[in-house]
């Protein structure tokens, strides 16, 4: 029987972990590690940075899901991968054996590739955590007391840009309730070349769309922007330009995790080189999915950004890894299944919002085109992205991966797949003869 080690407990590793536990009967083993005991719907953490919402309400308790979905869960980070004697080191000196291991573990946020920037020992804020989050609460109690300059914006590199343009509106809203936001001047800094590009050009309406509910709401925007460093009140672009704030809210760029660059699994930057099916290019027992994997950013910009990893695209990768281990051990049969990478993102901006659509992210090689890719506008995208969430903290607490029924909505409402089978096949077949030493 095998032994499935799954590194990371969030939005990409515990949907992984369910598909995996759906797929594998008859005694295989599916074992959690992360030093996180709870599961977090990062998106959320918009909202309790700006105390909207508490951050229970976007948490659920890691150790008793496991229990109760037949999964193994060990509390504890990870030091190091021996991809050749099939083991993972953990921080509290345990060593894990695997058959196959799943690393699904996001990133390291890369507060020091730009002086001052971050919550620790800089002058910005972060929503990339819960820990971040909390901090950038109370840091935005203590704004509302004084408001000044706003300054929210995202680091050359970033790759997640949907998630600044949601702080700067919603923060925008927060203050017009407060009867506040005629005392502040909000700057948005992005390094995109204009607002709504997101690491992707030619979304239909996405440009008109972003810029005109910018516009609307008095959010000055500089585009191609390059953050060289921030001090104590003010950002510093690489030009020279600078821009006063009483609060500031950044996106960092992301690198691989530390254990990735530890093991050497990863590039230059820790993100790990995957093959169609998401198994690691090198090692055929390790697959990745989510941030922690590589995508080629074929567009270029002024200023550098990364390509977009999306939620959606994060869960179409999970099922993807969840099938193809289970074609290797014969529980399922072939072809294996590679992820559509074709992505939806509802973005809340206030009293309004826009649903970005690319299908798929990355254009087809042989003619550089889309199926199709456009952005829509409206209130209802707030109320699919309220019940989204709703849905997706459920489908964690019932112990479901990606159901047929999610996968039927996609395509009946967007015309969106997540999956295809492999047309020819991208690597062997190990089959369920199992070869990993064991370790104690």
């Amino acid at each position: 029987m095998a032994q499935v080690i799954v590194i990371g407990a969030g939005l990409g590793g515990l949907p992984t972990a369910y598909e995996l536990r759906h797929w594998l009967k008859g005694g295989h083993q599916i074992t959690l590690v992360s030093d996180r005991p709870q599961f977090t719907f990062i998106p959320g953490l918009i909202q309790v940075a700006l105390g909207k919402i508490p951050l229970e309400h976007v948490q659920l308790d890691v150790a008793s899901l496991c229990k109760r979905h037949g999964l193994g869960w060990v509390d504890s980070a990870v030091v190091r991968v021996d991809p050749d004697q099939q083991t993972v080191q953990l921080a509290n000196d345990q060593v894990l054996s695997y058959d196959y291991l799943v690393i699904a573990s996001g990133p390291s946020l890369a507060f020091d590739e730009i002086p001052g920037l971050g919550p620790h020992g800089g002058y910005t804020q972060s929503v990339c955590n819960p820990a971040h989050a909390l901090i950038a609460r109370e840091a935005w109690e203590a704004f509302l007391e004084n408001p000044t300059d706003l300054v929210v914006g995202a680091a050359p590199k970033t790759g997640c840009l949907g998630p600044g343009y949601e702080f700067a509106l919603l923060a925008d809203e927060e203050l017009r309730k407060r009867g506040l936001r005629d005392r502040v001047t909000i700057t948005y800094i992005t390094p995109e070349p204009y607002a709504g590009y997101l690491g992707l050009p030619d979304l239909y309406m996405a440009r008109e769309l972003t810029e005109g509910v910018l516009e609307e709401q008095g959010v000055q925007v500089v585009t191609d922007a390059a953050i060289a460093r921030v001090l104590p009140d003010r950002v510093e672009l690489s030009d020279g330009r600078q821009f006063p704030f009483g609060y500031a809210m950044i996106l960092p760029a992301f690198r691989g995790a530390e254990y990735v660059q530890a093991s050497g699994l990863g590039n230059d930057r820790g993100f790990i080189p995957i093959l169609p099916t998401q198994r690691h290019r090198d090692h055929e027992r390790i697959y990745a999915l989510g941030v922690s994997v590589h995508l080629e950013q074929p567009y270029h910009t002024p200023v550098p950004i990364g390509l977009p990893k999306s939620g959606q695209m994060t869960e179409a990768m999970g099922a993807a890894v969840a099938y193809n281990i289970a074609v290797d051990l014969g529980a399922l049969p072939s072809p294996h299944q590679i992820p559509t990478l074709e992505a939806l993102c509802f973005a809340e901006f206030g009293q309004t919002g826009i649903a970005y659509i690319a299908a798929p992210i990355l254009p087809d090689p042989a003619n550089g085109q889309r199926r199709y890719s456009y952005a829509t506008r409206g209130a209802w995208v707030n109320w699919a992205k309220a019940a989204f969430e709703r849905y997706f903290l459920l489908k964690m607490q019932w112990g479901i991966g990606l159901p047929w029924f999610e996968l039927w909505g996609l395509k009946l409402l967007f015309g969106l797949s997540l999956l295809r089978p492999v047309t020819q096949s991208v690597r062997p077949n190990l089959g369920p003869n199992l070869h990993a030493p064991h370790h104690t």
